[in-house]
């Protein structure tokens, strides 16, 4: 028996913002509320609720503001609400609204971070630096999340090290949470263990979290791996949703749903409720007129219907 594992895990549903990026058709702000409302009552306490990035390039984060402002009449206290910010003038925007949390990001791919936001690792984080600043000057919590840490659309393989010094150079300028991505979801859970394991050379455990898409379905397996680890927080997406613009035929995120079934069947605690959280997962994926992504809760419904 490996009693290494954590006793708790905090989620933290990245569907409203990852998971709805890169939709085609707009969805409404009160879609957004209803989504997040939902995960709320299902037990989710952490949520990246939007991103504050120019709505010429993400345009269905366009009404960030909207959302934000509709989010403040019932906003609690013990939600943390986080928001993804590009650059000071996203932090500038987002500020007005006091997220809990914003969230910067590197690529540990040189040419993914070419591609995506037009300029070099050291430049990307150059450019973070005085939103971590500004952040924490206002008592807002910094996470850093590295895109691309086991593999890249269009280098390949990543090297460890790369991992390393991108964690490195994010904990200099203040962040306190570091996000291991495996945005393309090409990772197999020993290379995930060795991604994490150079992230550990600059930061603690108790500061790394897992965010794995699922592209080879290898989501749940790396998500077990970095609990092996030590690893207590992971990004997920409700049904599933989401991808990454950048990255071609990349798919979802993994499903919070998959995630929390395995957890509470291991006696790990999440505080989530599972029936709850399938509904959320329905009423999003009925909106977008498309099957639910996750596993779990397909086999619930299935269930139920039988």
């Amino acid at each position: 028996m490996n009693h290494s594992y954590p006793d708790h895990v905090r989620i933290v549903d990245v569907s409203p913002r990852d998971g709805l990026q890169n939709e085609a058709m707009t969805v409404p702000t009160a879609v957004k509320q209803t989504l997040i409302s939902d995960l709320i009552a299902a037990g989710v306490k952490k949520l990246e609720a939007t991103s504050f990035v120019s709505p010429k390039w993400v345009p269905q984060m366009g009404d960030n503001s909207e959302l934000m402002t509709a989010l403040a009449e019932t906003r609690r206290d013990d939600i943390v609400y986080s928001v993804l910010v590009p650059n000071m003038r996203g932090f500038d925007n987002a500020i007005e609204h006091r997220p809990d949390e914003v969230v910067i990001f590197g690529s540990a791919s040189e040419t993914f971070s070419q591609k995506n936001i037009n300029c070099s690792i050291d430049e990307s984080i150059e450019r973070f630096a005085p939103v971590a600043a500004a952040a924490k000057a206002q008592g807002i919590k910094v996470r850093g999340v590295i895109s691309c840490t086991v593999g890249c659309p269009y280098e390949g393989e990543i090297d460890p090290s790369q991992v390393a010094y991108v964690t490195k150079r994010l904990v200099e300028i203040g962040a306190e949470q570091i996000g291991i991505a495996d945005t393309i979801g090409v990772g197999t859970p020993l290379k995930v263990q060795r991604a994490l394991h150079s992230a550990l050379e600059y930061a603690d455990i108790t500061m790394l979290s897992g965010h794995f898409h699922d592209t080879y379905g290898q989501a749940v397996s790396n998500t077990l791996a970095a609990l092996q680890m030590g690893v207590s927080e992971f990004d997920t997406s409700v049904a599933g949703l989401g991808g990454c613009p950048y990255a071609k035929g990349a798919t979802g995120n993994v499903a919070t749903e998959d995630v929390v079934y395995m957890l509470h069947g291991m006696g790990i605690s999440t505080g989530i409720d599972l029936d709850k959280l399938v509904v959320a997962g329905e009423r999003i994926s009925e909106f977008l007129g498309r099957r639910n992504g996750s596993s779990v809760a397909r086999a619930i419904i299935n269930k139920r219907q039988s």
